[in-house]
C-alpha cells in the first residue's frame, strides 16, 4: 500500500482532511458532544457516560487532541479535557466555506 501523498494536496485541503477525520468515528462525536455539554471532563468520566473502555476513550482523546479539537491539563492523577475553543472556531471557518460551496446544475451535466 502506498503513501497518502498529501503533499500534492493544497494547505486547506489538508485541514479540510485532517478536521473531517474527527467526525470519521462516533466515540469522537460522542465524545466531544460530551466535552460541549459539559464544558471540562475528567477521562474516567468519559467511560462512565460514553460505554467503551478506558483505552478506547484515550486513543479517542488522544486523536481529538492530536487534531487540534480539544486541549488537556494533567492535575494530579487526572486529565481534565475541554474543546479547545480557538482551534474548535478555526475548524468551522473552514469547514463552512468548505460546505458552504454551491454547484451550479446544468440540464445536460453528467
Amino acid at each position: 500500500m502506498g503513501l497518502a501523498k498529501t503533499e500534492i494536496f493544497s494547505d486547506e485541503q489538508n485541514e479540510i482532511a485532517v478536521f473531517a477525520k474527527a467526525f470519521g468515528h462516533p466515540a469522537r462525536v460522542a465524545i466531544l458532544q460530551h466535552l460541549f455539554k459539559v464544558n471540562a471532563c475528567v477521562c474516567g468520566d468519559l467511560v462512565d457516560e460514553i460505554g467503551l473502555a478506558q483505552p478506547t476513550i484515550s486513543q479517542h482523546l488522544k486523536e481529538l487532541k492530536y487534531l487540534g479539537l480539544i486541549k488537556g491539563s494533567v492535575e494530579g492523577t487526572s486529565v481534565c479535557y475541554c474543546v479547545d475553543s480557538e482551534n474548535w472556531a478555526k475548524m468551522k471557518a473552514i469547514m463552512k466555506t468548505f460546505f458552504d460551496q454551491d454547484i451550479s446544475f446544468q440540464e445536460d451535466c453528467c
